[in-house]
């Protein structure tokens, strides 16, 4: 009958870091250069569309205007704050904010807005409500609209939907997460309902994973291995998984915080994420025909 011991089962252990990088990015002054040309060169599909509007959520401190101030820094030339962003416990962005990015210090405008929400929380009565994220969806709520945590945006407040140009709607709505917490258990019950909004609206929606620095040693010490670890490509599928998208439209950005100066891995990883928002974008602008009002 045998000596009755059993054989221990031996657990393949996945390595830290992939020997090949997952997705395919080169690291050099270049690809900056090129990824900031194509932003500078950008122009939305339709004529009537101005600027691609890509709408941002997510939870408390994901990194949503800090996202935006990243990318405004890229385009400076030297880091900025120009929105609140921080660590606070309730939301710093209480209004309804669309950001330009301009070409250089008083340059034009580049064609793309990034649109800022109050954060989302898991209480009723708290963060964005589900009411107000579909009036800015539809292009209702105006800039620097006030938000109220308590009430949504009230109906005669509102525009009616016929008057609204395909110019001023959404384009493409990032969920920002921060990727040491992977936050969206709490807000679960609203993500679904979002989802089921965009799905109806056509509106594509992306996941923004911020702070990969800080979830994966690895790439703390190192930016370009953030395709090599296996930790972060699994943090990329859990979310797509939890928001219902291919992991494909997930994509991982460290954006600035602390730093006093700016960086080509960073910035590759910044102007990456807004190029894929704005492909999205395009592929929601062309379920219309041209020159659509």
């Amino acid at each position: 009958m045998g000596s009755g011991k059993s054989t221990p089962v031996t657990v393949e252990k996945k390595p830290e870091l992939l020997d090949k990088a997952w997705r395919n990015v080169v690291w050099d002054h270049s690809t900056r250069t090129d990824l900031m040309q194509y932003l500078l060169d950008y122009k939305p599909t339709i004529d009537s569309v101005p600027q691609a509007r890509i709408l941002l959520i997510g939870q408390l401190k994901a990194g949503k205007s800090s996202f935006f101030n990243s990318i405004n820094s890229i385009f400076r030339g030297n880091i900025t704050n120009q929105a609140k962003a921080g660590e606070m416990e309730i939301s710093l962005t209480l209004k309804y904010r669309t950001y330009q990015v301009r070409a250089g210090r008083g340059g034009p405008p580049l064609a793309f807005l990034l649109c800022d929400t109050m954060g989302l929380e898991g209480r009723e009565d708290g963060g964005m409500k589900l009411e107000d994220f579909v009036s800015i969806l539809k292009g209702y709520v105006p800039d620097k609209y006030q938000f109220n945590p308590a009430q949504p945006m009230k109906a005669d407040d509102c525009q009616a939907c016929s008057t609204l140009a395909l110019k001023d709607r959404i384009h493409c709505v990032v969920y920002v997460i921060d990727a040491t917490t992977i936050g969206i258990q709490g807000t679960k019950n609203k993500i679904g309902e979002i989802k089921k909004i965009t799905n109806l609206a056509d509106v594509p929606l992306v996941a923004l994973l911020t702070k990969v620095d800080k979830a994966c040693p690895h790439v703390e010490k190192d930016l370009t291995k953030v395709y090599r670890s296996c930790y972060i490509k699994d943090l990329i599928y859990r979310a797509g998984n939890s928001l219902g998208i291919p992991p494909s439209n997930v994509i991982p950005v460290k954006n600035y915080y602390d730093e006093i100066e700016l960086n080509d891995t960073c910035d590759i990883l910044l102007l990456m994420a807004m190029k894929q928002m704005l492909n999205f974008a395009d592929n929601y602008l062309e379920n219309y025909e041209v020159n659509t009002e």
